[in-house]
């Protein structure tokens, strides 16, 4: 197993590629798709899917470039099935004064394990960031993604539309802080951290 990180899009968010035996699953492309295809295609990866972790506007910046490109289908919690196609929802009208959409998602993601190609992973509900937030749990190789649940020593904010703090609290503590402490976590945001450092260490959200 391979990954690729990319800060993409107007926020810099995190844009994993994870990839092996030439497939790949492309994670929250924020923008900058040219960045994605130009690797892909200089690695002789063929990307099986986008899978977003949420649908603000950050993580969703290159969607449809990348989804049309490659003929690919886009995975979304069912929670923001339409946060895609309203620039209100996906706040890029707020932020950014001009707003912008995409196609609607191919599949709304379900908790639970999922085969994806040489893919195997589960996907966690874990709200509070925003309504249909997931973390993609790779198991076998001991790490998470976690969109903007959880940071290195930080957390999503929860000040947006359809966040609750108290929602976040019961995410971390109750579904991501369970996970085995050596998971390495690999964030929307800033730099990769662990969950047993983050559950010592986070100062918004320590472990109990």
């Amino acid at each position: 197993m391979n990954i690729k990180a990319f800060s993409l899009g107007p926020l810099g968010t995190n844009c994993y590629i994870v990839y092996k035996e030439a497939k790949a699953l492309i994670i929250d492309p924020g923008g900058d798709a040219e960045q994605v295809i130009s690797f892909l295609d200089k690695n002789d990866v063929e990307p099986l899917c986008i899978l977003l972790t949420h649908a603000h506007f950050d993580h969703i910046g290159a969607v449809d470039e990348l989804r049309n490109h490659y003929s690919i289908d886009v995975y979304l919690h069912e929670n923001e099935k339409e946060w895609l196609t309203d620039a209100e929802l996906n706040r890029s009208l707020l932020f950014t004064g001009v707003g912008f959409t995409t196609s609607a998602p191919d599949h709304l993601i379900e908790p639970g394990s999922i085969d994806i190609g040489p893919f195997h992973l589960d996907i966690i509900h874990t709200p509070g960031h925003s309504p249909g937030s997931v973390t993609f749990i790779f198991h076998d190789e001991k790490f998470i993604i976690s969109g903007d649940v959880l940071f290195q020593s930080g957390v999503g904010r929860t000040d947006l539309p359809g966040g609750k703090f108290s929602q976040l609290v019961a995410s971390l503590r109750e579904k991501i802080y369970t996970l085995p402490e050596d998971f390495t976590v690999l964030p929307g945001h800033g730099g990769q951290t662990n969950i047993g450092i983050e559950k010592k260490n986070n100062p918004y959200i320590p472990g109990k």
